[in-house]
């Protein structure tokens, strides 16, 4: 179910320059939002696009990416919450469990292909026999954690967008992270720079209007409860407006 749609578009909105011709459907894709919470203002981790990149470059985003097929079929620590389940299958076509895992697993596993942090249970020994693209989990003997992340939001690209996705947002508490392993930030990566960041620092770095609200709506979740199972915010556009409802 989809709670009253409010439109959140903001006043006196330039509108942005977009290719002609049909627009690309939108695919499944993750990103997750690293929360330190060990001082009194939360820390973000983001991290800055390279400027060669064609889709937003130098922007400063939380790390993330579309589902790979391989996300399906990698072991994993714990279950997704019921709740987390059936919200992660609401207005999809084609919903299923093994689907909603695997976003929960691609937010993982692009955060650590992106920043080098294994979000995590160590301890456990090592996965068996894990898909090629989970290989550092085996290296390092980590179990990714189903039970650490949050859903908190799902944002899809509008129309008129070369690459467009349906993003779903996690959220963990930074005290999920098992290990750390070298990925080479820099010139000749993904991303060319790691920070963490509070909401405030965010105002002054090159985000995207998306990045911005998200920021938003987890400052606001992280004062209702993180681990609180709550209505999950949905944002799109329609007809040139941005509009957000709720997941119930």
């Amino acid at each position: 179910m989809l709670g009253p749609l409010i439109d959140i578009t903001p006043e006196n909105q330039e509108r942005p320059q977009r290719r002609t011709g049909p627009s690309p459907r939108p695919v499944d894709a993750a990103s997750l939002v690293v929360i330190d919470r060990s001082k009194p203002e939360p820390r973000f981790l983001m991290g800055r696009r390279h400027s060669a990149h064609r889709f937003m470059p130098d922007f400063v985003v939380f790390p993330g990416g579309r589902v790979d097929p391989q996300d399906r079929r990698m072991s994993a620590f714990g279950a997704l919450p019921s709740e987390t389940e059936r919200q992660l299958m609401t207005h999809v076509v084609r919903p299923s469990a093994s689907r909603a895992r695997a976003l929960a697993l691609c937010a993982i596993r692009e955060t650590c292909e992106e920043t080098g942090l294994l979000i995590g249970e160590g301890g456990l020994g090592a996965p068996e026999e894990p898909p090629q693209s989970w290989s550092p989990f085996k290296d390092q003997g980590v179990y990714p954690s189903l039970e650490a992340l949050h859903f908190v939001a799902r944002a899809i690209t509008p129309p008129g967008h070369s690459k467009r996705f349906d993003a779903r947002f996690f959220a963990v508490d930074a005290g999920a992270i098992a290990a750390r392993i070298d990925v080479g930030i820099g010139p000749q990566s993904e991303l060319v720079e790691l920070m963490w960041l509070t909401a405030e620092e965010t105002a002054s770095e090159r985000c995207a209007r998306v990045t911005r609200v998200i920021i938003r709506e987890v400052v606001a979740r992280l004062e209702a409860g993180l681990e609180r199972p709550l209505p999950v915010p949905f944002l799109f556009e329609r007809n040139g407006r941005w509009l957000r409802g709720e997941i119930q």
